[in-house]
């Protein structure tokens, strides 16, 4: 005698050797003996074999259709060997009746298990909506066949357009077409990006490094939505003064710009001019909010994404021959030492006579040129004034180290897809310059709006590390009591709301921003979050170009020195590297480096220790 059980959601089958009543010793058809309940057992059978029931009946449940099945049981509770009674048309043999137990047991969508051998047919309209679920879930494990299929053949699938850069910068694990793309991924060997690119989803290597910021930062584009007019302002003084800006040759946002008028009893009159938009930008409009949104301009080699629309930005930018509307301070300087005996601040509409950029008026002003006597220039008269007064300011700061090494700038020019990059030393006149008079109004306005208690955006720094605060504190790095930005409103979201404050310190009003103000608050931490992330992004896409010339110049070999353990940073280029094969080396000491296998995706590049180089 055999038997047919189920033992762990399972159906077995053997040869009965022993029958205790509750409980039978069975022996399997591969030779396992073992102890099974009576209550397990389903169906006894003489013939046939154990092992021939089991094909049997796994055949005739093959056969066997669930929907005729289901039309034939009814609505209420049945025994399997009753159902096989019906569907056959006579007493079912031992295999008919397994077969129908198997499939009822296979077919949870169309009956229910109630308990041993007992099934209940499901509900016509939850069945009608577990099939509808299981045709949805076939046709989806079609598709994401057939989109795998694709994308490994480096086609990429109609229906995954729309989401290449959710795939790429915010994957959802739970859709058809992740799962297609990570399925694609495991089958090639690639990762996400690099597949993607190959089927012709990422223009370039550039874009996918764009598009993950702008993903990030500006989903809804870089354009400017309906922003509104700027306020019309009363009508303000006109300086009398003839200004001059110093910029490089790309930028248009200019919001600085200098005059020095030589005085009655001697002494110079230095003034330092800022663009004020805040003039026209009412705290509170949907302009402001967007200049708080974006909180500065966005730089990268070859472009940029301004802070502030065009017309806006062209209406307060500092613009050869324009008289422009300008929040001014003026220094009285004594003619013997430089020093400043006397200061006001203005807000006043400034002529400004010209934009002077680098590249042509560093070939005048230069170190060079000011030791002798040379051609005369533009505003020579006024620029070597501004140097010696900067010499001054640099010396009160306790920052003139004649024997401190000159940082390096690099300049990038991106034409036709070819970058250029330029070394370009700071520190030179031009510099010193700007970066000194900038830094004296950025303090002085610091101390003045701290002294009168209007509360500012302030930058503080101690021991190395720099903050952002309401409060005035110390910058150690520029050797100042306080400071704060408020030299660049056209570019960056705090030095307008600053400039709100001067303005109405200056014009006798209340403060815009009120002490622990929550808009001043949320001003400070939003511009910190992005001025920290729009800094990322613009040394990651410093250090891709840095890659794309080393390609495009067929460099394999490179000069480097060392920063600290493997850590090189190269002499000619804004880029550092990991170097694994660097032995122990002081830091300081030149390396020759071999460059290989550059990967613009990944922003990786191979780099071999060569040997160390003489001083």
């Amino acid at each position: 005698m055999n038997i047919l059980y189920e033992e762990e959601g399972s159906f077995k089958v053997g040869a009965i050797l022993a029958d205790n009543d509750t409980s039978l010793q069975v022996e399997a058809p591969h030779g396992k003996r073992s102890k099974v309940k009576a209550s397990a057992v389903l169906l006894r059978f003489a013939e046939p074999s154990a092992a021939a029931l089991l094909e049997q009946a796994q055949a005739i449940a093959h056969e066997a259709d669930a929907d005729f099945l289901w039309e034939v049981a009814g609505s209420d509770e049945i025994v399997f060997t009753d159902l096989a009674r019906e569907y056959f048309g006579h007493a079912p043999s031992a295999a008919e009746a397994g077969g129908i137990l198997m499939r009822l047991h296979g077919s949870p969508m169309h009956f229910y298990k109630k308990g041993k051998g007992h099934y209940k047919p499901a509900p016509e309209e939850s069945l009608k909506a577990a099939l509808a679920s299981a045709e949805k879930k076939r046709q989806q494990a079609a598709q994401l066949a057939s989109h795998v299929e694709q994308l490994c053949a480096f086609n990429l699938p109609d229906a995954l357009r729309p989401h290449v850069d959710t795939l790429l910068y915010k994957p959802d694990r739970n859709t058809l077409e992740c799962k297609a793309l990570e399925a694609a991924c495991a089958a090639t060997g690639m990762s996400a990006p690099k597949l993607l690119a190959k089927c012709g989803a990422i223009a370039s290597p550039h874009d996918y490094h764009l598009n993950a910021f702008l993903f990030e930062h500006f989903p809804r584009g870089t354009g400017f939505s309906d922003f509104g007019a700027c306020v019309e302002f009363p009508e303000l003084p006109e300086s009398d003064v003839e200004a001059f800006s110093i910029d490089d040759a790309t930028t248009t946002e200019i919001d600085d710009a200098f005059s020095v008028v030589k005085l009655t009893n001697g002494n110079w009159r230095v003034g330092i001019h800022i663009a004020a938009p805040a003039l026209g930008i009412e705290q509170g409009s949907r302009l402001d909010q967007i200049a708080l949104d974006r909180a500065s301009t966005v730089y990268m080699p070859g472009a940029k994404i301004t802070m502030l629309p065009d017309e806006v930005v062209e209406r307060f930018t500092l613009s050869e021959g324009k008289t422009c509307p300008a929040l001014s301070m003026y220094l009285d300087v004594d003619d013997a030492d430089f020093s400043v005996v006397a200061t006001r601040t203005a807000v006043e509409r400034v002529h400004i006579t010209a934009n002077l950029r680098h590249d042509t008026l560093e070939q005048l002003f230069n170190e060079d040129t000011l030791k002798r006597e040379g051609a005369d220039y533009p505003f020579k008269r006024e620029l070597t004034m501004l140097w010696q007064f900067a010499d001054r300011l640099e010396a009160a700061r306790g920052k003139q180290d004649p024997g401190r090494m000159p940082q390096v700038d690099y300049n990038f020019v991106i034409e036709n897809d070819r970058v250029s990059i330029a070394r370009r030393l700071r520190g030179n006149p031009i510099d010193k310059v700007v970066s000194e008079l900038m830094i004296h109004v950025n303090s002085s306005w610091a101390k003045t709006l701290g002294d009168k208690g209007y509360p500012a955006i302030y930058r503080c720094q101690n021991n190395g590390k720099v903050r952002m605060s309401t409060t005035p504190g110390k910058h150690q790095g520029l050797g100042v009591e306080q400071y704060m930005w408020s030299s660049s409103p056209l570019r960056r979201s705090v030095d307008m709301v600053n400039q709100r404050q001067l303005i109405a310190l200056s014009r006798g009003e209340p403060a815009p921003y009120a002490a622990n103000s929550d808009a001043l608050f949320t001003a400070l931490r939003d511009f910190e979050v992005a001025h920290e992330a729009y800094g990322d992004f613009q040394r990651s896409m410093e250090r891709y170009w840095c890659m794309r010339y080393i390609q495009q110049e067929g460099i394999v070999e490179s000069i480097a020195t060392v920063i600290k353990e493997n850590i090189v940073r190269f002499d000619d280029l804004p880029l550092t590297a990991r170097v694994p094969s660097l032995p122990e080396i002081v830091p300081g000491t030149r390396v020759s480096l071999e460059l290989s296998d550059i990967d613009l995706m990944e922003l990786t590049f191979s780099c071999q220790f060569r040997h160390k180089l003489e001083d």
